[in-house]
């Protein structure tokens, strides 16, 4: 096991034992002194800060950026991109230093908006995004595939929003990397890069491990499982299968680039985009509950 892996559980491991302690501690007496509670928090807090430390060394030069096919077709639009600053999510853990995330946008209004007071929560059949197809970008083996985690309701309002950075987003991390990207697939590019989707929709897998994918492939289909505020794409490229020990490559979508946040960008033919699924005509249905991945910000 790397140092990087063992700090990762470390921490985990850290943060459980400080919780299961504070809960104890409310209905029973410890057998020590209740400052000693906080020494598993305190643990894990130097954990983040050396894991900080080591991910500003190791980015102190940006690498060439790898060229790829886009993973979607038709109108989209960016946020937390790294053409506007690095790391795009605020972190470089799990490999999403350069990550990006995109939201369809097929016409103006279609998406809906940001709701400060009501709904407190959508469904995520209500967003263009949910449903749409996502395609290899490029010639490529599956090392990894999942889709059982459920499609919660958006968090696209103030309330919901708050709680999913305060308190969704910290037992997620404490769960592990599945946790906050939910239902992903990662993609063996070949000479050392991985590609990754998040926030895959439930049940709509195309391939399993182990498969071979040529680009443009039609792999699974957009989501709203995980750390996510509404149904999206979060993209990244990575030099390692494993999250927890992976660094972020940087990626340029081919005849696209890297999307500045807010901008507007069409993938693909019009032929091609026409062919993206409707949030009615997607396959599975978005049950109510469940969660850096939000599109709001990590």
């Amino acid at each position: 096991m790397s140092v990087q892996k063992l700090l990762m559980v470390t921490q985990r491991v850290c943060w459980v034992v400080f919780f299961a302690l504070v809960v104890t501690s409310l209905v029973t007496e410890l057998p020590f002194s209740p400052h000693w509670v906080w020494l598993p928090a305190a643990l894990a807090l130097a954990i983040v800060v050396e894991l900080s430390r080591r991910a500003r060394r190791v980015h102190a030069h940006r690498p060439p950026a790898v060229e790829v096919e886009a993973p979607v077709v038709g109108r989209w639009s960016a946020l937390n991109s790294p053409a506007d600053k690095v790391p795009s999510h605020g972190v470089h853990g799990y490999g999403q230093t350069y990550a990006i995330d995109i939201v369809a946008e097929p016409e103006k209004g279609a998406r809906p908006a940001f709701a400060w007071l009501w709904p407190l929560a959508r469904r995520s059949s209500a967003f263009p995004a949910f449903g749409a197809p996502l395609f290899a970008v490029a010639d490529a083996t599956v090392v990894h595939a999942s889709d059982g985690r459920r499609d919660h309701l958006s968090r696209n309002s103030l309330a919901m929003l708050v709680y999913m950075l305060l308190v969704e987003a910290s037992v997620r991390d404490i769960g592990g990397a599945s946790w906050v990207v939910g239902n992903h697939i990662v993609l063996d590019l070949g000479d050392g890069t991985y590609a990754m989707y998040a926030h895959v929709q439930r049940g709509s897998l195309g391939v399993r491990a182990g498969d071979t994918v040529r680009a443009g492939q039609q792999i699974a289909r957009c989501g709203n499982s995980g750390n996510s505020s509404e149904p999206h794409v979060h993209f990244q490229l990575m030099d390692g299968p494993d999250l927890d020990t992976a660094r972020g490559v940087p990626f340029a979508w081919r005849g696209i680039g890297v999307p500045r946040n807010g901008e507007t960008f069409t993938a693909g033919s019009t032929e091609d985009s026409s062919q993206a699924p409707s949030p009615a005509s997607s396959q599975a249905t978005s049950p109510a509950g469940e969660t850096a991945l939000p599109t709001q910000g990590d």
